[in-house]
């Protein structure tokens, strides 16, 4: 399993590359699973269904399953939020985990930068960003900047570029 990064302010189309990357990189013969960094309370479940009342009663985990998947919630209950390793721990093995934000943690990454969100570029300052996309020139970026729309390229560095988790625990 390597892992490799998407990230970028919000509205700078992280979700949008990563909706495009996904299949490009499955099409290339790979299983692929995602994390993605929430950062307001979230949450999937919705009041009446047994699951929430569940987790409402007081429960720490709920897994709900059926023949088409299975979810597992797991409230935090003032525990710290976890880290990305924790979550990476509980991935099942696959050939990639792409991971949409935490743009704070180190970990190889692409910035989907945009100059329309108003936000400067992080890898002046995150030395974890290891290329650009975007969709106008950064003249100034010393790190390969690709086009954003350019899926090939991107698979291409993702392949090139991830790495096992094992390496990000420092």
């Amino acid at each position: 399993m390597r892992v490799f990064g998407l990230a970028g302010w919000s509205g700078s189309g992280k979700t949008t590359l990563m909706c495009r990357l996904i299949p490009a990189l499955v099409g290339r013969g790979h299983r692929v699973s995602t994390i993605k960094h929430a950062h307001h309370a979230f949450d999937v479940d919705q009041p009446g269904k047994d699951s929430y009342e569940h987790r409402a009663a007081g429960a720490t985990e709920v897994l709900i399953g059926s023949a088409a998947r299975f979810a597992l919630m797991h409230e935090l209950r003032g525990a710290p939020e976890p880290e990305l390793g924790d979550l990476l721990a509980r991935m099942a093995p696959v050939d990639f985990v792409l991971i949409e934000g935490f743009k704070r943690t180190h970990h190889p990454k692409l910035e989907v930068y945009r100059s329309v969100v108003g936000k400067p570029p992080l890898w002046p300052s995150d030395e974890a960003v290891v290329a650009v996309a975007s969709d106008e020139t950064q003249p100034d970026c010393p790190r390969p900047v690709l086009a954003l729309d350019d899926i090939e390229a991107i698979a291409d560095l993702i392949e090139a570029r991830a790495v096992d988790p094992a390496t990000l625990l420092r």
